[in-house]
């Protein structure tokens, strides 16, 4: 009976051990420095940096590159913020460099730094600089784009208005903005009190409306890449109606798109379908 006991307590603690060890190897990024550069620099500002890691076996034909942008509102957060994506991007997907970005953000209630359209130069300078280390890298420059939140309405908005070369291929924005006309926001008090000051109007023409000119439902057309959206059936933040909006819009260019609609608010995206969805997505429209 105690053999038994003592037989079944041992096999237990090596299940929870095995389980600790595949959890840690599926969301552990492994450092090696040989394919991890952190902190690159690709601009003047402190903020402006990107880390990106490379697969064992990269390959100038054959290593595309995903970018991840994070969210915070568009004047908080940092790549550091996502560890557990980048790790099951960099696990999952070993076939492509994987980059986690930051970018300029902006400062309210001052014309300093606004947040657009600087943040929407940021992704293509970042980019640009990876492109120009495309030999360092050893990557194929063609570009996957995935955002959360605020991160996602600037990958939505790099791709169908800002990438004049074409260099996005798909674009996936978790509970991103897309129409920033909406009731939602305007009425919204907190909104109200810093959507001015994220708007650099020098950049834009006269008499310009500042929401609809950083709304994606505005800039899709028949050449936006093939986009997935996740969108809560309970956030507050922003409301379901953005992804079914810009979902209808994408087909009626007849521009390949999923939308996906989970159970819960902003952040409740990660549920057993995520890692599922996602890769089917890539898989369909951006691997080899």
């Amino acid at each position: 009976m105690n053999r038994n006991r003592i037989f079944l307590i041992t096999a237990l603690i090596i299940a929870i051990i095995a389980l600790f060890l595949l959890y840690k190897e599926k969301y552990t990024v492994p450092y090696n420095k040989d394919l991890i550069y952190l902190d690159v620099s690709y601009g003047n500002d402190s903020q402006q940096k990107y880390d990106i890691y490379l697969p064992k076996n990269a390959s100038s034909k054959s290593t595309k590159v995903i970018i991840y942008i994070h969210g915070g509102g568009w004047t908080n957060g940092d790549k550091s913020d996502a560890k557990k994506l980048i790790s099951y991007l960099v696990n999952s997907n070993p076939e492509f460099a994987i980059v986690s970005m930051n970018y300029r953000l902006a400062e309210i209630n001052t014309p300093i730094k606004p947040a657009f359209p600087n943040q929407f130069f940021d992704v293509g300078l970042v980019i640009n600089h990876i492109k120009l280390e495309q030999k360092k890298y050893h990557i194929k420059p063609e570009f996957g784009l995935i955002g959360t939140s605020a991160g996602g309405h600037l990958a939505l908005m790099y791709d169908y208005a800002y990438d004049k070369n074409n260099d996005v291929k798909i674009v996936c924005s978790l509970a991103g903005p897309t129409d920033l006309t909406d009731k939602v926001f305007i009425n919204n008090p907190s909104f109200k009190l810093y959507s001015n000051s994220l708007f650099d109007s020098s950049k834009y023409a006269i008499n310009t409306d500042p929401l609809r000119a950083i709304s994606p439902v505005f800039y899709a057309s028949k050449t936006s890449s093939p986009t997935l959206l996740m969108y809560g059936d309970n956030d507050v933040t922003v409301p379901l109606s953005n992804g079914i909006q810009l979902s209808e819009i994408l087909k009626s260019f007849s521009v390949k798109n999923k939308l996906i609609v989970y159970n819960g608010g902003h952040g409740d995206y990660w549920d057993i379908n995520f890692e599922n969805n996602l890769e089917d997505f890539i898989s369909k429209h951006f691997k080899n």
